[in-house]
This record gives structure tokens, C-alpha cells and sequence, in this order.
């Protein structure tokens, strides 16, 4: 004849169990509540089928890939990703009570309860989070970033949320997590410092998709660098500068420079500097500013200001200003060009001289009177008597 056997499980109840009693309890339980236990398990069936409906609600709702993602999509994402260990427990739990069931088993369903629980938390608060980063950063083109860094961000996310679940679900188990938190925190502190560079870069490379202060294709200044974006990756960022060179910087070097981005402008400004000879009519002088609105109203730039600015070496120094509504570069190069040859044209119909660097040099006989730095030619007058003499 089999021997009874005394178990003791750990967690659950302090007192050895013996499991032929514990059968025959249950034997006993089921035969005095089995009206209840068939309630509670049609309860419990329809729970599990309004998560169900739930769950398949959020597949719905979530989108496809590439869809514009919006607050409810991520939280669809989130609901299909609920487990069906985390729905059957959640039945169970809700109805476990009316049956009044053994506290073995009531202690055992709350056990596997608080497991599913946490860890269905740390799977929707995973999906929440990735959902938001991948939302914050559509459409910035930042896709190539984005891509490589997900892997790593996932990564980074799920371990955190499941160290915290575990953490969680052991505290409740009775163990001392106190010496585990703190290994971890020392752990963690030693390996940020082995890989501050890295980890700099990576977190400078997040601030860029999440900040950001420029985009790729758009064309930055930085130092004395003016170049185009092409790539950001994790650890450096690629640009192309204006005059054909390749240039590699990291993430965190390039934020703590005064970055000029030029793809927000909606406009530029151009000014043009010159000169006019002395000898110039004073009022004819006093028109070159309305002159100079004409052409650059005609050429469809906005006028600022013109206006007289010094008496320079050999010049009298004017200044415009304008501004051109154009977000093509291109174009407002083509602007500046005809507004310059306009000018040159109609300074010449209006008789207006552009100055240029002239130098003359006077001779002075030694009493200071000005002479002339060559004798003067002779001239010659033949009379009637010079003539009839020959």
C-alpha cells in the first residue's frame, strides 16, 4: 500500500500538506459547490471573451505599418498585445471568490494572478513607450536613425520593465530584493562609466530624433562647416559640405556647437554695398535710394532700406538692403544677380559714375605754387610780317 506523502509548499502555506487529504478535499469541495463552481466558470468564460473582444478591438485599432500613428493607435497596439495567460487569470481571479474555494487554491490563483498581472503590465507599458518614440518621430526623416536605434531602444526598454516586473513579483514572494537592487545599481553605475562615450553619443543621437534641431537633407552651419545632412546614425552624423567634402562628427561633439539650420527660412535677406565719384550731382545723389526701390520692387524683392552711409577714400559710399520670399537658394541667387546688372544698367542711363580706387599727383614749384610736371609747349603765333618776310 502507497505510503501518504507529506509536502510543504514554500510561499503558499506554512503546513505540510498531505495530498491524499488535499484531494479528498477537493473531491469535497467540488461535490458541495458544484453549482457554484458551473456559475463561476461561465463567469469566468464570458471575462475571458469580453478580453478577448478587447484584445481583438486593439488589433483592429492599431494600424497597419507605415498608417499615420496617433494616441489610440498605440494604445491598440498595446491591448493586442494582451497574453491569454493574463486573461485566464484575470477570470479566474474575478470569480474565484463565489465558489468559495479552498485556500489552497484561492492562495494559488492569487499567486499566478499577481505574476500574469505584472507582467501584462510590462508588456502593455512596453508597447506604450515604443509606440510613443516610433509616434514622436513619423515623418521627421529620421527613418534610417530611427530603424537602427529601435533595436537597441527596445532592447534598453524590455530589460528595464522586466528587471522592475521580476523585482516586483519576488517582493511579493516573500524574498529580499534589497541586496538585488542594489547590485543592480552598482552594476549599472560601473558599466555607464566604462561606456560614457557610447553611451553619450547614443543618448546625443536620441535628443536629434526627438529634439530636432535639424533633419536630414537640410543644410547646416556649425563652427565654420556649412554642409548638407545625409545620415544620423548612433554614434556620429555624415554631412556633405557645400564644397564636396564628406565630413563625420559625433552626435554629442555636434549639439554642444551653435548650430544655423537654413531649411526653416522663409526668407533672405541680401544687401549690396557701393561707391559713387565725388563729382556727383548732389541731387542726382539724393535719388539713387528711390532708384534703387524701383529696381528691386520690379525684380520682386522686398525693399528695406537705402541710404548714404560715408565719405570713403575715393567714393561716396551708398548701402541697400532687401529681402527675397523665396525658399529655393537657387532662385534668390538668380535675384541678386539682376538686381546687380539692373543697377549698373540704370545708374548708366541716369548718369550716375560708380567710384573706384584713383590716385592724382600735383607738382609744386618750391614757393608752393601748383605746376605742371612737364614745361609747357610754345606756342607759336605767325603774323602777316613773319609770312611776307619768308
Amino acid at each position: 500500500m502507497a505510503q501518504k506523502q507529506d509536502v510543504k509548499i514554500v510561499g503558499l502555506t506554512d503546513k505540510p500538506l498531505n495530498i491524499d487529504q488535499m484531494w479528498d478535499g477537493t473531491l469535497a469541495w467540488i461535490s458541495a459547490h458544484a453549482a457554484q463552481i458551473m456559475i463561476a466558470a461561465g463567469a469566468g468564460f464570458l471575462i475571458y471573451l469580453a478580453l478577448a473582444a478587447l484584445r481583438s478591438f486593439g488589433k483592429r485599432i492599431k494600424g497597419k505599418p507605415g498608417d499615420t500613428l496617433g494616441l489610440t493607435n498605440v494604445l491598440g497596439r498595446a491591448f493586442a498585445r494582451t497574453t491569454h495567460f493574463f486573461m485566464v487569470m484575470v477570470a479566474a481571479r474575478l470569480v474565484a471568490g463565489y465558489a468559495a474555494p479552498p485556500e489552497l487554491v484561492r492562495t494559488t490563483i492569487n499567486f499566478l494572478f499577481t505574476i500574469a498581472a505584472v507582467f501584462q503590465c510590462a508588456i502593455w507599458a512596453r508597447e506604450i513607450v515604443l509606440g510613443l518614440i516610433e509616434r514622436k518621430t513619423a515623418g521627421d526623416g529620421h527613418a534610417d536613425t530611427l530603424a537602427n536605434a529601435m533595436s537597441l531602444i527596445r532592447v534598453l526598454v524590455t530589460v528595464a520593465l522586466f528587471a522592475i516586473a521580476l523585482i516586483v513579483v519576488l517582493d511579493n514572494l516573500g524574498v529580499n530584493v534589497t541586496g538585488l537592487v542594489a547590485g543592480l545599481g552598482v552594476g549599472g553605475i560601473a558599466i555607464g562609466l566604462a561606456a560614457q562615450g557610447i553611451f553619450s553619443d547614443l543618448f546625443a543621437a536620441l535628443s536629434i530624433i526627438f529634439d530636432k534641431p535639424f533633419r536630414r537633407g537640410e543644410t547646416i552651419n556649425y563652427d565654420t562647416t556649412t554642409a548638407t545632412v545625409e545620415q544620423i546614425g548612433l554614434k556620429s552624423t555624415r554631412l556633405r559640405a557645400v564644397t564636396g567634402e564628406k565630413k563625420v562628427i559625433s552626435n554629442a561633439n555636434l549639439l554642444q556647437k551653435e548650430i544655423t539650420s537654413y531649411q526653416t527660412l522663409d526668407h533672405r535677406r541680401i544687401k549690396f554695398a557701393f561707391g559713387v565719384i565725388y563729382q556727383t550731382d548732389p541731387e542726382l545723389a539724393g535719388r539713387i535710394p528711390d532708384i534703387l526701390r524701383e529696381i528691386i520692387e520690379g525684380l520682386g524683392g522686398i525693399f528695406v532700406r537705402s541710404g548714404f552711409i560715408g565719405f570713403g577714400a575715393s567714393s561716396l559710399d551708398f548701402e541697400v538692403e532687401f529681402d527675397v520670399y523665396l525658399p529655393d537658394w537657387d532662385a534668390i541667387y538668380r535675384i541678386r544677380h539682376d538686381v546687380g546688372l539692373a543697377i549698373l544698367k540704370r545708374f548708366n542711363a541716369e548718369g550716375l559714375e560708380f567710384a573706384y580706387p584713383t590716385q592724382t599727383s600735383f607738382t609744386a614749384a618750391p614757393d608752393g605754387r601748383t605746376i605742371m610736371p612737364y614745361p609747357e609747349v610754345q606756342q607759336v603765333v605767325r603774323t602777316d610780317k613773319d609770312r611776307d618776310e619768308r
